[in-house]
């Protein structure tokens, strides 16, 4: 029984596209690019076999149909994502509420509604379970380490409402976010709580990993309670 791996590739200028994979198949999580998903693949042998999409931005959903066109004929890929955006390339819609079963790799998805960045935007949480020990959220652009996303289409009661859902997830969950914008977000974060001893001494973490080329995600939900207020 193989442990779930997470591989965070990293795609465009800050973006991170997530690979869960059990050493054999593999699910895609917002694939905003082809072209870094094939080389991390053809690298680890693995076999894509599952899309997660957050939501409609270019930066999560532009590689998906080029996937799509190089997927072997005897491996489907079915692409799931949210119900209430036009993703033309979505076969499986997911409204609140939804789950998301996979054999290969096994893998349980429970679909959260988090607008705000986005009118439909949702977020996908795994269980811990006999393959993670621990949970995982994939919460796109809703949550970032020390900050969160931008409103282009959603309202600030949205937001609000959507990371106060997020933080009811345990305290233990890997936050798997879609940008390297945490060095950024910490500096402003620190303007506003200067005297935030744990938010000081993420930001020297923070930027001892990218100074070594390290993502610093994912965070645990607890580490953002701390410093992510």
């Amino acid at each position: 029984m193989n442990e779930l791996e997470y591989v965070p590739v990293p795609a465009f200028e800050d973006n991170y596209i997530w690979l869960v994979s059990d050493g054999r198949d593999a699910i895609a999580v917002d694939p905003g690019e082809a072209e870094p998903v094939r080389r991390v693949l053809a690298e680890r042998g693995w076999r894509l076999t599952a899309i997660l999409l957050t939501h409609h931005h270019a930066d999560h959903v532009g590689g998906v149909a080029a996937l799509q066109d190089s997927q072997p004929a005897d491996v489907p890929l079915p692409v799931y994502g949210p119900a209430d955006e036009a993703i033309g390339v979505v076969t499986h819609p997911l409204a609140r509420g939804a789950r998301v079963t996979l054999d290969a790799p096994a893998a349980t998805f429970d679909v959260l509604a988090v607008p705000g960045h986005t009118r439909g935007h949702i977020a996908y949480f795994q269980p811990a379970g006999p393959h993670t020990p621990v949970p995982h959220v994939f919460c796109g652009d809703t949550l970032f380490s020390c900050g969160c996303g931008r409103l282009f289409e959603g309202t600030p009661a949205q937001m609000l409402a959507s990371l106060d859902a997020l933080a009811a997830l345990p305290g233990d969950t890997r936050v798997h976010c879609a940008h390297e914008y945490t060095l950024s977000n910490i500096r402003f974060a620190l303007a506003c709580e200067p005297g935030n001893a744990a938010l000081a001494a993420w930001c020297d973490e923070a930027q001892a990993l990218r100074a070594r080329g390290v993502p610093t995600l994912p965070p645990t939900l607890a580490h953002e309670r701390a410093v992510n207020s």
